[in-house]
Formats: structure tokens, C-alpha cells, sequence
């Protein structure tokens, strides 16, 4: 009986110091797994816009309805045979129907108007031809000899350029992101007298496309920001 006392007890104390290590343990595993650093990263590329859309638009006021139309498709078709024989084609021109404002029918049309209608006439052009349409803005004055007076400065008619390319460069912005961000943690372990570990948990962000500046907006700039958790050691 003492014997088998004795043995249980042995087993017991066993059993307790074999707990008690894989408490210490996960305790230290614990311990290193909430010893971790917060960083980000950041990656920018300049590139190029490889798409436009140019409104090229006209305005035509009077109070002869038939004869407006008659001016807007003649005026129309010039703007089309301009833009055809620099290079553009068919598929890259649309011609929108003409927008009519009825000025009797307007609430607080001025008294004095000599004219009833204001017709405004939008050609889209929609090209990946980017170099190309950007030498046509700056032949538009060959429209103003064929009596097409362009009109500029409405919000909604702003010349937009668009980079669609954004996924062959996802990549290695990504990594380069990843890599400033582990810079940054090794500053911060040299700092603290760590070493850098695995990462714990990586956020990749959203990647933004803005115009470099106001006055070239067919230059873009891409960026993205990573947040990174790396272990410390």
C-alpha cells in the first residue's frame, strides 16, 4: 500500500512538472508571438496616360430651328473629316445628338434675347492614341478657318486621360512596397536591439492613380501603401 502511495505521487509530481513546462513554454511562445512591429511601405511610379477622351464641342445659337440643324450636321462633318485625316478613326469618333435648350421655355430668360434656341454639338473622341490626340488639340485653330469656333472651359466637357495599365504594374510595386516596409522594421529592431522575423500579417492597401499636377494631367502618378506586421526576435 505504502508502495503504491509512493508511485502516485511520483506519477502526480511527474505530471505536474510536464504541465508546467508546456505552460512556461506556451507562455514564451506567447510571449514571442505578441513581440511584433507595425510598419508601412510605399511605391510610386510616374507613367504615361495610354487613354483619352477629348470632347471637342461648339455652341450655335438662333430662333430657325431647321436652319441650326442644317449649320450643326455641316460644321459637324468638317470636324469629322479633320480629325479622319490626322489619323483618327471611325471607331475612335462619336458623334452625340445635339443638346437644345428652348430659351421661351426658359423661366428667367432675359427679355432682350434676340435668339429662341442655344444648341450645343458634342464629338467625342476616345483613343488609345494619346501623342497623337494631344498634337490635334493644338491644331484645333484650323477648325477656327473653317468658321468652327471650339468652345472650351465647361466642367463636363474637360479633356480626361486614363491609365489602364495598372495591373502589369501591381507587382512589382507590391514588392517594392513589402521591401521599403522591411527597411523600415529592420530601423526599428536595430533600434530596440531585435532581430526582424516572418511576417504576421500583411495589408496591401488600395492603389490610387492621380494627375502628377494640374497643368500635365496625361502624366499619372500611381501609388500604394503596404502595412506589415513583422515579428520580432
Amino acid at each position: 500500500m505504502k508502495d503504491r502511495l509512493i508511485w502516485a505521487a511520483l506519477v502526480l509530481a511527474l505530471g505536474v512538472a510536464v504541465a508546467g513546462g508546456f505552460v512556461y513554454s506556451g507562455m514564451r511562445q506567447n510571449a514571442k508571438m505578441n513581440r511584433f512591429v507595425s510598419v508601412r511601405g510605399l511605391a510610386e511610379r510616374e507613367v504615361i496616360a495610354d487613354k483619352v477622351v477629348w470632347p471637342i464641342y461648339f455652341k450655335e445659337v438662333g430662333s430657325d430651328l431647321p436652319a441650326l440643324y442644317r449649320i450643326i450636321s455641316a460644321k459637324n462633318e468638317k470636324i469629322v473629316a479633320f480629325l479622319d485625316s490626322r489619323g483618327i478613326t471611325e471607331e475612335e469618333i462619336s458623334v452625340a445628338a445635339p443638346a437644345v435648350i428652348d430659351l421661351d421655355a426658359e423661366r428667367y430668360r432675359s427679355s432682350d434675347s434676340p435668339y429662341r434656341y442655344n444648341i450645343t454639338s458634342v464629338i467625342t473622341v476616345t483613343s488609345r492614341q494619346v501623342e497623337k490626340v494631344r498634337e490635334l488639340m493644338l491644331q484645333q485653330g484650323e477648325l477656327l478657318q473653317q468658321g468652327i469656333a471650339i468652345a472650351s472651359g465647361e466642367y463636363q466637357y474637360q479633356v480626361r486621360y486614363e491609365f489602364t495599365g495598372l495591373n502589369e504594374l501591381k507587382p512589382s510595386m507590391i514588392e517594392e512596397a513589402t521591401k521599403n516596409a522591411r527597411e523600415a522594421a529592420q530601423k526599428f529592431a536595430a533600434d530596440s536591439e531585435s532581430r526582424i522575423g516572418g511576417i504576421k500579417r500583411a495589408v496591401q492597401g488600395l492603389f490610387s492613380i492621380e494627375d502628377r499636377d494640374p497643368n500635365t494631367s496625361y502624366i499619372k502618378k500611381v501609388r500604394v501603401v503596404t502595412s506589415v506586421d513583422f515579428f520580432l526576435e
